[in-house]
């Protein structure tokens, strides 16, 4: 909501937070804003039709790293009479700093308050930021609830990957985009200004973007029934001109879709202090596990030129040392060899060094022999997923231990002397001999290197826990539960310390894979829990500093809600999920014969045999 004088409003509390908070928190140049190649300035907040607060909900060294919200705050401050501003979730010191204080949320940009807005752009990246969203809104002023909103308060639009199963944050949200942002963004700017000058209500603006887009979904206008067992019996618009089903928006050309050139340069240390190039949008391998694979559909190419004409103007205004090439399979960009090449003949005199996401096991033996000139070799890392060829190919990993281990013998001789293996515990038909393969695999990895150089290399494998996800064949399958995973991780540990090597295993927090799973598939019930636990205290759950186990576990309990049932409990083939009018990615019949398959291939019974 726009306010008369907000140009002073924005000076009095951006003073007040460099006299109040900056000087009483941890790391204060997260907070400062105000950064090089920043696009919001003075003024532009007071003079804009329409007001875009990009919030990410975690802390600004994980956000500033997020390609999404840079490319929406590109966007937005590229359209004629927009503004945006970037928000982050100040960490627990500063949120308490603030209360104390009256402190209310601000933009980073030019520190204005989050509750002028006209749009609040929350980003679901994680289910373990859902609490943080409802600090931000908090923070900002803005009920946590759609339903105790008004004309005063901002839209609040969620999109991301948690959006492609926004249920259990549905009671917080106005409005969710299904799909890629960039069109989708550009489309609501639109009729936004279009209805805003036309003295459209904030609640009727609602029901006509949830209308007039097939990708744009409002939760609280919809009905949710139930059956006896708890299970959905049926999902109703109560609006006839309402889609009943919503598509996913993609991009119409990924080539020229709008990106930030010229990327902000933050003042502190983040995640991934780079320059960050999509070259490829989706990955065609569809592994059973993966939803990216899955919901990221069609498959969207930049050219080589494109990309280094962004890489360029990138570098030139930043002056980084990192090319980071990003895609969910950077491996199967077909013109990997050609863009690694040019990209370090350009850029190898400026000390510009190229970095790639993990690679694909079975592309190693191609990509190794490019990679020694123009690659930085720290490490090389690989998702591997599955220790057993059987397994790897029922969930369609396509790699052997043959691959594996000739890809690394030559990374050895490239010049690599680590390796990060990427495995995960929990799959459907799992078995004893699988296990023990995840510490076997990384043994023969890390005394390969003898071979080479005399010694073993150093190899870290990193153990996650299979949290199913939707829109995937193991959108069916129950999770394993606390007991087995901990059976599985005293069990590596074992192994670990019956020998001296030079691997080292780690393992992920088990509750909180489960509480990932509980909201992976959960449904619009859980907004309860969610809410009972941020009361509580629960913030940034996804650090383990701050995770806390027990405060869920209350909190489930005071509402009622078993969240086993949710987690470990096998799906009927037949039964409604929560996503089941939201248009995803592939059928669900397509989807349930890969499921069966998995059990096919690595000889187990089905557990569907058991389900009534």
């Amino acid at each position: 909501m726009h306010v008369a004088g907000g140009g002073l409003m924005a000076s009095i509390l951006g003073g007040r937070v460099s006299e109040e908070l900056l000087p009483y928190v941890k790391q204060p140049s997260q907070y400062i804003g105000n950064e090089i190649n920043q696009l919001a300035h003075e003024g532009d907040w007071e003079k804009s039709a329409i007001r875009v607060a990009i919030a990410f909900p975690d802390t600004y060294t994980i956000g500033m790293s997020h390609l999404g919200c840079q490319i929406l705050y590109w966007l937005v401050n590229h359209t004629p009479d927009c503004c945006a501003e970037r928000v982050y979730c100040p960490w627990t010191d500063a949120e308490a700093l603030m209360r104390q204080r009256g402190l209310p949320l601000f933009t980073w940009d030019t520190r204005q308050k989050v509750s002028t807005a006209d749009i609040f752009a929350v980003s679901l990246q994680y289910e373990m930021a859902f609490t943080n969203v409802l600090t931000l809104l908090d923070l900002a002023g803005i009920p946590l609830r759609a339903r105790d909103r008004d004309d005063t308060h901002p839209l609040v639009l969620a999109g991301g990957p948690q959006a492609d199963n926004p249920e259990p944050m549905a009671a917080f949200l106005d409005l969710v985009v299904l799909g890629d942002g960039e069109d989708s963004m550009a489309a609501i700017l639109a009729a936004y200004l279009e209805m805003k000058r036309g003295g459209v209500r904030r609640r009727d603006m609602i029901r006509q973007i949830a209308r007039r887009f097939p990708w744009a979904y409002a939760p609280n206008l919809y009905d949710v029934t139930y059956d006896g067992d708890g299970t959905i019996h049926s999902i109703e618009r109560r609006d006839p001109e309402l889609p009943s089903v919503i598509e996913r928006c993609p991009t119409a050309d990924f080539e020229h879709a709008p990106f930030p050139v010229r990327p902000i340069v933050p003042y502190c240390e983040v995640v991934h202090d780079r320059m960050a190039i999509e070259i490829m949008r989706g990955c065609p391998q569809r592994c059973r596990f993966c939803h990216a694979g899955y919901t990221k559909r069609p498959l969207g190419l930049r050219s080589v030129d494109r990309i280094l004409e962004m890489a360029e103007e990138s570098w030139r205004s930043t002056g980084m040392n990192e090319l980071g090439l990003l895609s969910l399979s950077t491996a199967d960009y077909p013109h990997l060899r050609e863009l690694a090449e040019r990209a370090n003949a350009r850029f190898a005199d400026r000390k510009v060094n190229i970095s790639l996401p993990s690679l694909r096991v079975d592309k190693m033996l191609q990509n190794i022999p490019w990679m020694v000139s123009s690659v930085r070799k720290s490490g090389l890392t690989m998702a591997v997923e599955a220790a057993r060829d059987d397994m790897r190919a029922a969930i369609r990993k396509l790699v052997t231990d043959g691959n594996l281990l000739d890809g690394v013998r030559q990374a050895y001789q490239s010049g690599w002397r680590s390796i990060k293996l990427y495995f995960m515990s929990g799959f459907p038909g799992e078995r004893t001999e699988d296990i023990d393969g995840i510490w076997d695999l990384s043994l023969k990895v890390s005394e390969a290197r003898r071979e080479v150089a005399g010694h073993a290399a150093r190899v870290k494998s990193s153990v996650g826990w299979l949290v199913p996800k939707p829109y995937t064949p193991f959108q069916w399958a129950g999770q394993p539960t606390a007991d087995y995973f901990h059976d599985v991780r005293r069990r590596l540990r074992a192994l670990s310390k019956s020998r001296r090597s030079s691997v080292l295993l780690q393992v992920h927090s088990v509750e909180r894979s489960i509480l990932e799973a509980v909201f992976a598939r959960g449904d619009r019930r859980l907004g309860d829990v969610i809410e009972t636990a941020w009361r509580a205290g629960a913030r940034f759950d996804g650090w383990d500093e701050c995770f806390d186990p027990r405060r869920w576990q209350e909190a489930f309990d005071a509402c009622g809600i078993d969240p086993a049932w949710y987690a470990h409990r096998e799906r009927d083939p037949h039964e409604v999920f929560p996503w089941s009018h939201l248009h995803g990615g592939a059928p669900d019949e397509y989807l349930s014969r890969q499921y069966d398959d998995v059990f096919i291939k690595v000889g187990a019974p089905s557990p569907r045999a058991t389900i009534a």
